[in-house]
């Protein structure tokens, strides 16, 4: 794999790296800002602007409102509003939204003016329970955390000279408290979730230099979870509701955070075994899990967590800066381009607390969870099933966009995973460069870069430009200004070192194929290039009034989705050995037509043949259990066609199909 070396800060580092003695990171996070987003990604976030994202505070005004304790009011003082500002102020910044940053900035105002002599910042008053309010536990060190994630990110977009010494403050409060008032004081969230208090104090010691943020970070780190340990021991992933499942997906970052200090591997195999075991035992095709909330096998009937895709993906954002992997980046387009879309609404109304892969409809009924919320928990609404997804799902596509880029150690620029976007940042002794991804990625193959240099007295750059070749990927064919540079094999990251002028342009082509693999019971996943399919099903929609039987917790309406369509088809045995998947898998390209991520306008359709099998019965709302395959004596109706499309573009759907030799 070629990445730049780990060795100490490079004296002429252009971004913020790691100071010694942790180790330098492969690649670095550029600023808040730099990197932009076009073409449907821009899309996505204009979304977010105009539907939830833009509007929480009016639409949940009983916990966004001006109650809120961390607007200085008697009202909500825990996760939920710096949960919602950790996805507003990276949109509000990345979409250079007024608008947006007014509605970020009272809540940066009170942060940084509740902090006392000591250092303390934050609500510190609990009050009595109301319906609907987390209103005890107001000095748990787990929310601050969260509001910690967001004051960095609002530094990176300002440079606001008062949040430094304000963090310094903090930081050696905790230094002191933590003794004993250790993370789990209050709740165990901060003992499970301590790896993004480790960051912030990671990322500070890079800015300041103050070595007590290294002995802080010991301590931290005694006191959350040993997850790299966990992992090695392998029994908490192959287990049975052995792990809360956003737990889970924020714990994964941890070892790797930590590697910078130790830069003992022990931490990074860990990692790599536990992916493996939960993908064995609890795994989903689509990146994440079946977790609702505790860990709860592969059965795609099982449920999967909204939190749980938006924290593995900024802990993958993570994972990859730091170590450079390949693998990681993978991981994280399978979980943004299938596990995302799907689980919020088109106009981000709505969203689903949990997700299923088989999900046949959408209905208020209780279903096979460990949490069920009285049937509330699959249903799209604004408050069904728990609120923490209401406010927690606004950071997933903004970080993702932001991660796009990365700048490398050897002062050049790293795009690790595609969509469209415009990326400005400095490159070899200074020099300003602006880069634009044109792609319709992950439904294309092709994304090509353009190359300029603003500062019209500069002719021409000297840097390396790195691009990652996916492992889904064979063969990968690249060209800068047309000329062939050979083709390259796939789970590589490939380095581009030349000098650069304005007008300059790099094609990536990776060519996509179907492949089948094997689930649940045996069952077949059909998958192209970055993206799962699934069956396409006639969806209706229908807006229902919450009854309020359990009072305003769920909200005042739910969407349900329910569909005439069939779904209990399996994939012939045949049709799905590797020499046959080419003739008897048609791909359709449709191209771009608006919105991509719904059933209407999917660009890429797979065309293939199936078979129902009517023993295969619905169940409580969902899809009976998974026959096992191969069937071999069931019977089946005779063989039609039927439709795939992109698994993010779904709502009802079958995703794992039984597998028959008749």
């Amino acid at each position: 794999m070629c990445t730049p070396k780990q060795t100490g800060q490079p004296p002429t580092s252009l971004y913020l790296q790691n100071r010694l003695p942790l180790i330098a990171k492969p690649f670095i996070e550029l600023p808040l800002g730099e990197v932009r987003p076009e073409g449907w990604l821009k899309e996505q976030l204009l979304k977010m602007k105009d539907g939830m994202t833009g509007h929480l505070d009016s639409l949940y005004p009983q916990v966004m409102g001006p109650r809120n304790g961390w607007l200085g009011g008697d009202g909500d003082v825990w996760e939920r509003g710096p949960y919602w500002i950790d996805g507003l102020l990276p949109l509000a910044y990345i979409l250079d939204d007024d608008s947006l940053k007014a509605k970020v900035q009272p809540w940066v105002e009170w942060v940084l003016q509740s902090q006392d002599s000591a250092g303390y910042f934050g609500p510190s008053e609990d009050r009595e329970p109301e319906e609907g309010l987390q209103r005890n536990n107001a000095r748990d060190w787990w929310p601050k955390m969260v509001v910690l994630k967001f004051m960095k990110q609002y530094y990176e977009a300002t440079n606001d000279e008062r949040v430094i010494p304000f963090m310094l403050n903090y930081f050696r409060y905790q230094l002191k408290e933590l003794p004993e008032t250790p993370l789990n004081h209050w709740t165990r969230w901060g003992h499970y979730r301590g790896g993004d208090n480790l960051m912030v104090v990671y990322w500070l010691y890079n800015l300041t230099g103050e070595k007590f943020l290294l002995e802080l970070g010991d301590l931290i780190t005694e006191q959350t979870m040993d997850w790299t340990t966990a992992f090695e021991e392998r029994e908490m992933l192959s287990s049975l509701f052995s792990v809360h499942c956003v737990n889970l997906a924020q714990g994964m970052k941890q070892p790797v955070i930590r590697y910078q200090t130790t830069g003992d591997e022990r931490h990074i195999e860990a990692i790599r075994q536990g992916y493996k075991d939960l993908m064995r035992t609890h795994g989903w095709p689509i990146g994440v899990y079946g977790g609702d909330e505790l860990l709860h096998t592969g059965n795609p009937t099982q449920g999967s967590e909204l939190c749980t895709t938006v924290e593995l993906m900024f802990s993958l954002e993570k994972m990859i800066e730091i170590t450079g992997s390949v693998e990681w980046a993978d991981w994280l387009e399978r979980v943004s381009f299938n596990a995302l879309p799907t689980q919020i609404s088109d106009d981000f109304d709505a969203r689903q607390y949990y997700q299923q892969l088989n999900q046949v409809e959408v209905s208020r009924t209780p279903r096979n969870f460990v949490t069920c919320y009285h049937g509330t928990d699959q249903l799209f609404g604004l408050l069904t099933g728990y609120p923490c997804c209401t406010s927690n799902l606004h950071q997933g596509w903004p970080k993702f966009t932001r991660h796009l880029w990365y700048a490398s150690d050897d002062n050049g620029l790293a795009a690790l995973y595609y969509s469209p976007c415009v990326v400005t940042a400095k490159v070899g002794q200074g020099t300003l460069v602006k880069i634009e991804e044109k792609t319709d990625y992950p439904f294309d193959e092709t994304i090509r870069f353009r190359i300029d240099i603003p500062d019209k007295a500069t002719e021409s750059v000297e840097f390396p430009l790195y691009l990652r070749i996916p492992g889904w990927c064979e063969e990968a064919e690249l060209r800068v200004n047309g000329e062939p540079l050979g083709n390259k094999a796939g789970g590589e990251m490939e380095r581009i070192s030349r000098v650069w002028k304005s007008g300059d342009e790099v094609e990536l082509v990776l060519p996509m194929k179907v492949t089948v693999s094997r689930w649940y019971e045996g069952s077949a996943v059909v998958e192209r290039g970055p993206l799962v399919y699934a069956l396409k099903m006639e969806e209706k929609w229908v807006k229902v009034p919450d009854d309020h039987k359990f009072g305003t917790r769920y909200g005042n309406w739910y969407y349900e989705v329910h569909s005439s369509s069939p779904w209990n088809y399996c994939l012939k045995e045949e049709s799905i050995r590797e020499e046959n998947i080419a003739s008897e898998f048609q791909v359709v390209k449709k191209g771009m037509n608006g919105y991509p991520w719904n059933s209407v306008n999917a660009p890429i359709e797979i065309k293939t043949k199936g078979k129902r099998l009517p023993e295969w019965q619905k169940y409580n709302g969902s899809a009976g259990p998974l026959p096992y395959s191969v069937q071999y004596q069931a019977e089946t109706l005779p063989e039609e066609e039927i439709t795939l499309i992109p698994y993010g573009c779904t709502t009802l759907r079958i995703t794992e199909f039984p597998v028959t030799r008749k």
